[in-house]
């Protein structure tokens, strides 16, 4: 679920944008044929604002880099840099493009790449590109180019206020006012500049005034972007390395958010590289691009997930599901079937997905690499059971060659949550089920009439079970829907062991033992 201010309405209408090619320039797709460690991989941009989402090494930079190959106003080599006889690599590098450019076609055109003979040949196209690298965010004394500003006696060619939407967009994200920055021109040309702070109001005397040289690495980072960015013509394709660097997590969505409603005013299409969740939370899944040893992804992927699928996780078992309701399944059902059988539940991450084909691919991904550390599991839903292409299969160099199935099934042919309300109503009044659920949904015990009455009457007034127990929550008290799911599954779970031995069973020898 996003996490956002900003309307399904507004996404929805971007999207829109997109599928009807209402922009006068814009990157549609782009495969890259041969470059780094990439090989035939195509990646589609369906949304303006893209986020490529990765460990370091993963290859991000080289994603970003590529989308901007193509347009003349940016040189190679500033992404793709050669250094004589090391890089003999490149040879062959390839990526191709379909892309928007109404300047030259109405439709779509192909426009190609390649790097042959010692240099890059490119069917260019010209398109303002603006690129905000990880030195945006080195301090102001470390930064080469404004060494001409350290002195007692410096004072600037020209000062200038920043515009009002400048000003609104910087407060938005730092949430501080910003009324008093300058930007402060160190030659006539303006190809030097620093920001400054003068406190007070404009015309009375600056005694507290300060440069950016005592500015946080954030705040110059976002008072650069936001300027940039608001002087750059509509339709610019805005590239930005490390979005989140210097940044607080909060600030770190608000700037996205930003991107958002630029792509909206100005028909700019964004793309960034993060390792932040604050990062993608306010993006539609569609707009989110994992990327790993040569590999991408369509759709969100936590960054922790990230590290397990790379093994840069301490963990001995990784298990994907498809959603936070899995999740949380996987982990009530782990607990439950590892305390009496001498497993170690605190070595297994698990993480969630989305949906049951990216489960199933990331978990096929990881365990066929050559260097991964630890085998993975996908836990899917039961409608899942039996269904084509979803057919579990022995994870390899894994032995015994029994109880290793990849692929484990919640019960039932319906989705968890209908499952796991069915069961617990069918049998609410044998082995104090009902009371235990009462102590579960942190109730005193005399309420459990009123819990029996609650989950008896949504069951026969819901029509969504996605949304049952947050419905049988605001019933009982507004309990949160966390609590409530909770609460269902561990009964659950606790009371119908034969349910739980029948989820792990078929898996239980990839489950990591205590050693001795």
């Amino acid at each position: 679920m996003r996490k956002t201010q900003i309307r399904d309405s507004e996404i929805d209408k971007l999207f829109e944008r997109v599928q009807k090619r209402q922009y006068r320039n814009y990157l549609s797709r782009m495969r890259l044929m041969r470059i780094r460690g990439f090989r035939e991989t195509e990646i589609t941009f369906d949304f303006p604002v893209t986020a490529l989402v990765g460990p370091n090494g993963s290859g991000k930079t080289t994603v970003l880099g590529s989308a901007a190959l193509i347009y003349g106003g940016v040189k190679p080599r500033r992404f793709f840099a050669k250094s004589g006889r090391y890089d003999e690599s490149m040879q062959n590098w390839r990526v191709e493009y379909d892309l928007i450019d109404k300047n030259q076609s109405s439709a779509t055109i192909s426009r190609t790449a390649s790097y042959l003979k010692a240099k890059w040949n490119r069917d260019a196209v010209e398109r303002e590109v603006l690129v905000f690298g990880v030195t945006r965010t080195l301090p102001a004394s470390e930064r080469k180019e404004l060494s001409r500003c350290i002195s007692g006696d410096f004072e600037g060619v020209s000062e200038a206020n920043f515009s009002p939407d400048v000003i609104t967009a910087v407060e938005r994200i730092l949430g501080k006012e910003a009324t008093n920055y300058l930007k402060i021109d160190a030659d006539i040309e303006g190809k030097v500049s620093i920001f400054a702070a003068r406190s007070g109001k404009t015309g009375e005397p600056a005694n507290e005034s300060y440069s950016e040289f005592h500015f946080g690495a954030g705040e110059a980072s976002v008072i650069r972007i936001v300027s940039k960015i608001e002087s750059a013509e509509p339709g610019a394709l805005i590239l930005i390395e490390e979005l989140e660097n210097g940044l607080h997590p909060v600030a770190t969505q608000r700037l996205v958010e930003y991107l958002v409603d630029v792509a909206r005013r100005k028909s700019a299409q964004i793309i960034f590289t993060t390792h932040s969740n604050d990062a993608i939370s306010p993006l539609p899944t569609n707009a989110v691009w994992a990327v790993y040893r040569g590999k991408v992804s369509q759709g969100k992927l936590d960054v922790a997930t990230l590290r397990t699928l790379t093994g840069e996780i301490d963990a001995r078992l990784a298990i994907f599901t498809e959603d936070a309701f899995g999740e949380l399944v996987a982990d009530v059902t782990l607990r439950a079937y590892t305390s009496s059988r001498n497993l170690d539940r605190a070595s297994i991450e698990i993480h969630q997905l989305n949906g049951a084909a990216n489960a199933r691919d990331q978990m096929r991904y990881h365990n066929k690499s050559p260097i991964r550390r630890f085998p993975a599991i996908a836990l899917l839903d039961g409608d899942k059971n039996g269904e084509a292409g979803y057919e579990p299969q022995s994870v390899p160099k894994i032995e015994p060659e029994t109880g290793v199935s990849d692929v484990a099934y919640i019960p039932g042919s319906v989705m968890p949550e209908a499952y796991i309300l069915e069961k617990i109503i069918e049998n609410i009044d044998e082995g104090n089920i009902l009371g235990k659920l009462t102590v579960a949904l942190q109730l005193d015990t005399p309420m459990q009439a009123r819990v029996r009455e609650v989950i008896i009457e949504r069951s026969m007034t819901n029509r969504e079970r996605h949304l049952v127990f947050s419905q049988i929550g605001e019933d009982l008290d507004f309990l949160s829907e966390h609590v409530v799911q909770r609460a269902f599954v561990s009964t659950w779970a606790y009371a119908f062991p034969e349910d739980i031995q029948s989820i792990w069973e078929p898996c239980h020898n990839l489950l990591p033992r205590f050693s001795g």
